[in-house]
């Protein structure tokens, strides 16, 4: 199995930067796809972005496209997500999560693998 670990969070002003971590368990990470989603007050769990296994393909939902880049380090068993120019609407827990796959997948229902989460709150 993998463990899943985010790191990362807190709290920043609008226009800032934060970069998370998820560190990964065991030795399969490399055969996994990863993706991240987050989850504000009231609404429901949304993808944000996703790495394939190889790192080779990347894919990001509109309303992070030209802020947020994904990123992986197979040797480090690590994928990172890499935040600039906050806004408030970006406040939400942010979620790590694994998929038995070598392709980038969206939706919530092809991840095998989830961590606890991380706090990210942007302030205006």
């Amino acid at each position: 199995q993998v463990q899943l670990v985010e790191s990362g969070g807190g709290l920043v002003q609008a226009g800032g930067s934060l970069r998370l971590s998820c560190a990964a368990s065991g030795r399969t990470f490399s055969s996994y796809a990863m993706g991240w989603f987050r989850q504000a007050p009231g609404k429901e769990r949304e993808f944000v972005a996703a790495i394939s296994w190889s790192g080779g393909s990347t894919d990001y939902a509109d309303t992070v496209k030209g802020r947020f880049t994904i990123s992986r380090d197979n040797a480090k068993k690590t994928v990172y997500l890499q935040m600039n120019s906050l806004k408030p609407e970006d406040t939400a827990v942010y979620y790590c999560a694994a998929s038995y796959s070598a392709v980038v997948a969206t939706r919530l229902s092809r991840y095998d693998y989830w961590g606890q989460g991380t706090q990210v709150t942007v302030s205006s």
